[in-house]
């Protein structure tokens, strides 16, 4: 049975650029538009003059204005792709439940431990892929920033173009503050308020990124506030400056202070001690996130609570 998006893709399509797609390049705007096409494919209708705008071809980099007409070929796409999505319905439905903010510019959710943000790597299933099938009659999702697969916490979307503009500019003028709660080993000390430590991101051959300090590397830095001490390990908060990949998590262990169950900076004699807390994931938590609303400019301040996994982890530690 084919769907409606697949019969869409199916027959050729006449866009009119809004407000909403201004300035985006074309290869962009074709990907959010034929969802689920490889995007070699993408690339090569726009190579064949396939693809029309105001009925002349363009390159790839073309920035569309609002009032272009575009036009998109018809697109076959494979069966196995138009199904990807299938298995993972209940996933998907789950994210309905971890939204906890809306409105027409913005969303926020409450992202899992174990869901990637978007799919890649092997991966055909992301938290934006799900959010686009909840989220049909919406022109516009796209992420504003991203956190590692394992970590849960705060992860804010873009309904809108503009929003996501004015969103990338506060995260780039650092105008955006965003908290992390972390299980560390040891006893970390009130006086490491903060760590200065480039950082170079290296991919292995089987695609897995892996990130050291290294003075070759880019600028980083991460501040730090002890939340509460359990002997052997410390609950601390890390506000992250720069938003450098597994920033969080290679500058704690570069501090001698490892995140719980982190499978690629951890120390496994330290996920062993926390046996007794029934841990089974990183403990690295997104909980908190302030930035001016790109639309009512009013300084917005949201809060993700723990999952019961980790809460009861804090619970035993407490205990004993």
């Amino acid at each position: 049975m084919t769907s409606p998006a697949s019969q869409k893709q199916l027959q050729v399509q006449l866009v009119t650029i809004s407000s909403n797609n201004e300035g985006q390049r074309i290869d962009n705007f074709l990907i959010t538009q034929l969802k689920g096409v490889p995007k070699s494919m993408i690339y090569r209708i726009l190579r064949k003059g396939e693809v029309r705008v105001n009925k002349k071809r363009v390159k790839p980099e073309y920035k569309v204005n609002v009032g272009d007409e575009v036009r998109i070929p018809p697109v076959r796409v494979a069966e196995k792709v138009e199904t990807f999505l299938s298995p993972k319905l209940d996933k998907i439905a789950m994210l309905e439940h971890t939204i906890i903010y809306e409105d027409d510019c913005i969303l926020a959710i409450n992202k899992p431990s174990g869901i990637a943000v978007h799919g890649g790597s092997g991966l055909s299933f992301g938290v934006i892929e799900g959010l686009r099938v909840l989220r049909p009659e919406a022109k516009f999702l796209e992420l504003v920033h991203r956190i590692d697969r394992e970590t849960s916490g705060i992860l804010l979307i873009a309904k809108k173009r503009s929003a996501l503009r004015a969103l990338h500019e506060q995260l780039r003028l650092k105008q955006m503050t965003k908290d992390y709660l972390a299980l560390v080993k040891g006893d970390w000390s009130s006086a490491c308020k903060v760590v200065q430590a480039p950082l170079l991101k290296n991919v292995l051959k089987s695609g897995e990124r892996i990130v050291r300090v290294d003075q070759e590397g880019k600028p980083s830095e991460t501040r730090f506030k002890v939340e509460a001490r359990f002997g052997f390990a410390t609950l601390i908060k890390a506000s992250p400056i720069t938003g450098r990949t597994h920033q969080i998590r290679v500058h704690t262990q570069y501090a001698g202070h490892p995140i719980a169950f982190d499978d690629r900076y951890g120390d496994k004699s330290f996920d062993a001690a926390l046996i007794g807390t029934k841990l089974n994931r990183l403990f690295l938590h997104a909980a908190h996130v302030q930035f001016t609303h790109p639309k009512t400019e009013q300084i917005m301040q949201l809060q993700a609570p723990l999952d019961p996994i980790l809460q009861h982890c804090l619970a035993a530690l407490r205990q004993n």
